[in-house]
């Protein structure tokens, strides 16, 4: 072999066993994160809550705001957002599996409950023969407003339904013969108007300028319709999503949900 030849097997070799060393250096630790929510009490509570301790440990937070359950998850999906913060983890799993995206839940944090709302009556015991109720018109947010009903006793489903699954065809008993009208959530707000009564999701019902305590009944919120923060699932190890999972457990949290956000179901840990 010439003397030129080795030279440059020798570089190459040296090269070669380089390669898993420079693999093994760590990654420069990600320091800007961009999380997406929707509008009102959801943006609210990372902008008063969340944000600051994340910017305190070092890092830029830049908040994306949306106005309807479709686009965050898609935008997280597809590298956009490095977390998301609006959706509970029946949508979230329904959601996933139906777009075939890779994504995961990592923490629970707070949700306004949803709430019954009119511009014409004050209390239940309003609720007129034949009255006009807009409803979301997502599926896990529908079966979730027919058990809200009920717990009122609007309405009965049928004995052994599935509540995460209940849809209209599942009404078993319906004594003031409700209409329905299905709408998409951020519309909800604008339907008072048009019909005697709307559920709308918490957060649309604060962007909108309503307040919790202008509902006509209150959600008594189930564990499982809390709001999760979610990822991407090869992302669920980063130390960022650890450090965003200690934020939403901390008594800073708590003091902030206390002072700003009372009313609101939030998980046991920060009761």
């Amino acid at each position: 072999m010439s003397l030129f030849r080795r030279h440059v097997v020798l570089a190459s070799l040296a090269a070669f066993l380089a390669l898993p060393a420079l693999a093994q250096q760590p990654a420069a630790a990600k320091k800007e994160l961009v999380i997406g929510t929707t509008a009102g009490s959801n943006i609210e509570v990372l902008r008063r809550g969340i944000q600051p301790q994340l910017e305190q440990k070092g890092y830029k937070v830049k908040l994306v705001e949306f106005s309807d359950y479709v686009q965050p998850n898609h935008a997280l999906a597809q590298g956009s957002l490095d977390a998301n913060y609006f959706q509970h983890i029946i949508y979230l799993r329904n959601f996933a599996e139906k777009n075939k995206l890779d994504l995961a839940e990592v923490v629970q944090g707070p949700i306004a409950p949803l709430g019954l709302y009119s511009r014409k009556f004050k209390t239940v015991a309003e609720v007129k023969e034949g009255a006009r109720i807009a409803v979301p018109n997502d599926p896990t947010n529908l079966a979730r407003t027919f058990v809200f009903l009920e717990q009122y006793g609007l309405v009965k489903t049928k004995a052994g339904v599935d509540p995460l699954k209940v849809t209209e065809k599942d009404i078993a008993d319906n004594p003031k013969k409700l209409r329905f009208v299905p709408l998409e959530a951020a519309q909800l707000p604008r339907a008072l108007d048009d019909t005697d009564f709307s559920v709308i999701n918490g957060n649309f019902a604060i962007s909108s300028g309503l307040k919790l305590t202008d509902a006509v009944a209150l959600e008594k919120t189930p564990d499982y319709y809390l709001l999760v923060a979610a990822v991407r699932t090869p992302d669920k190890g980063a130390p960022w999503v650890a450090d965003l999972q200690t934020a939403f457990r901390s008594p800073f949290f708590k003091q902030v949900l206390d002072r700003d956000f009372a009313g609101y179901a939030r998980p046991a840990a920060l009761h």
